[in-house]
């Protein structure tokens, strides 16, 4: 009697346990891959320097003032063509740990009670959404400790103590093409962003994590593995805007620092994720008031 009281319950088990599978194959979970053009959600990313001088990056540049009057002119331009695209939300660098804080100051901005400051989430940001009266901004960015110590990362030790610290200091000299300080005295803030965001300028910058990764030898890699958390770093990003925006009625402005366009952009077009605008279209058609 015992036998079949067991063999019952299996049988019940099993029964069950084909249901489940049979729920789970009419309720198929969409991978980013299988997405067909018409489901992806519309995303424009602008990589941008960093208004207020950080001084955070691997290599700084510095920005001439965005309060200036004439600057502000230059930033309202700017704001009102990438309101030309839309967006129903608007990604920044801001740490998602702290989208309270975000919060509370798109608040007192938009209740008047708070000045614009230098910085991009500010100056494009907030003042875009505003104007188009979003209810938010959102805060996607990740830049916590990666798993490990810090010595398996640590390229700059390594190099000074294994004779390449003139090869570092080579890789972190801005070049010829890449340094706009100069440049940007005497250009708009819109043709700043024209000559960061072409394809040709994004994968320049990207080339230099190739330097980076070579800094190490057989036994240690500590620039490989800085280079390898850089790519975890963008993609934790990319998952976070997934999970802000998964439907082609969506459409998804990223502002960000210039040296994550390039990983974005990969990373969005190569999952089939979103379908990407090019920002070209919009900064071209700005009228800049020099």
């Amino acid at each position: 009697m015992k036998i079949f009281i067991y063999l019952g319950f299996f049988a019940m088990s099993l029964i069950a346990h084909g249901m489940a599978n049979l729920a789970c194959a009419d309720d198929k979970v969409q991978l980013l891959r299988d997405r067909k053009p018409e489901q992806r959600t519309q995303m424009l990313i602008l990589g941008v320097p960093h208004f207020a001088h950080r001084g955070a990056d691997v290599i700084n540049t510095e920005v001439p003032d965005v309060l200036e009057p004439q600057r502000q002119r230059q930033v309202e331009a700017l704001v009102l063509a990438l309101a030309k695209f839309r967006p129903t939300r608007i990604a920044l660098e801001w740490s998602i740990a702290k989208q309270d804080e975000l919060d509370e100051r798109y608040r007192q901005y938009r209740a008047g009670t708070y000045q614009l400051q230098r910085d991009e989430i500010d100056q494009l940001g907030l003042r875009l959404a505003a104007m188009l009266n979003l209810p938010a901004v959102t805060a996607i960015n990740w830049n916590d400790m990666p798993p490990g110590v810090i010595a398996d990362f640590d390229y700059a030790q390594w190099a000074q103590q294994h004779g390449a610290a003139a090869q570092l200091a080579e890789i972190r000299k801005p070049d010829a093409s890449l340094r706009d300080t100069d440049y940007m005295r005497g250009t708009t803030v819109t043709q700043w962003l024209q000559r960061l965001n072409t394809p040709e300028r994004l994968a320049l910058s990207n080339r230099r994590y190739f330097d980076f990764a070579m800094l190490g030898d057989a036994a240690n890699s500590p620039g490989a593995n800085w280079v390898a958390n850089w790519y975890g770093r963008n993609l934790k990003i990319f998952a976070n805007l997934v999970r802000l925006a998964n439907s082609p009625d969506e459409r998804v402005l990223v502002i960000y620092g210039h040296g994550h366009a390039f990983s974005l952009r990969q990373f969005a077009t190569q999952s089939g994720a979103f379908a990407v605008e090019d920002a070209e279209v919009y900064l071209s058609a700005i009228k800049d008031q020099h």
